[in-house]
């Protein structure tokens, strides 16, 4: 005679095996699904994107320390006020990301004593820097820019290595990975960076 703990573990047994191996399979089958279309899209799309980790502070608080970024690379040239990351030879363990302040053949004068950023004679309206600039780093600031370089900023300026430092300096435009174009993680931020 089955007691009413003997019903109870036959129908938990019941319950689990049978159900419970066919939602393992059904759920195989949609990783498996998942994993696959991924890899697919990896290989028809990493020419055109890239989906990159911010690491630092020095874009804040347009990006933050730890965001994943969606990066736009397909036919992209380095282009004024863009959000770029950036492959700079052996000097980076890994890719950083900056600011796009000026460009091949573009005039360039930053006046340290009240931050202001100057590109073509005309002041530029940075309503994306955190704070007003004093921080002047040790790298020379050409007066004119090169051709075929750019030169960029963290708009974190007074936090922030790049161009205005010897050890970043000009960035040529072949070590400009791809533009910025959003954040995609975490989701209370995704938006478009611009």
């Amino acid at each position: 005679m089955n007691t009413g703990e003997d019903v109870k573990n036959l129908d938990a047994e019941t319950t689990i095996r049978y159900p419970a191996s066919e939602f393992s399979k059904w759920c195989f089958d949609i990783l498996e699904t998942v994993i696959q279309s991924f890899v697919i899209v990896l290989i028809i799309f990493t020419p055109f994107f890239r989906v990159m980790t911010v690491d630092g502070e020095s874009m804040m608080d347009t990006l933050f320390n730890q965001d994943k970024i969606f990066v736009w690379r397909w036919n992209y040239t380095p282009t004024k006020g863009d959000v770029v990351t950036i492959t700079h030879g052996q000097k980076f363990d890994k890719p950083i990301v900056k600011r796009v302040i000026a460009t091949g053949g573009d005039t360039l004068n930053i006046d340290f004593t009240d931050g202001s950023v100057t590109v073509n004679g005309e002041v530029l309206n940075e309503t994306y820097i955190k704070e007003p600039m004093w921080l002047e780093e040790d790298g020379e600031i050409p007066a004119v820019v090169p051709m075929g370089y750019c030169f960029v900023m963290g708009d974190n300026r007074n936090h922030s290595s790049d161009s205005r430092s010897k050890l970043i300096g000009l960035i040529p435009d072949e070590d400009v990975i791809g533009k910025v174009s959003f954040i995609v993680f975490p989701f209370n931020r995704i938006s478009a960076v611009s």
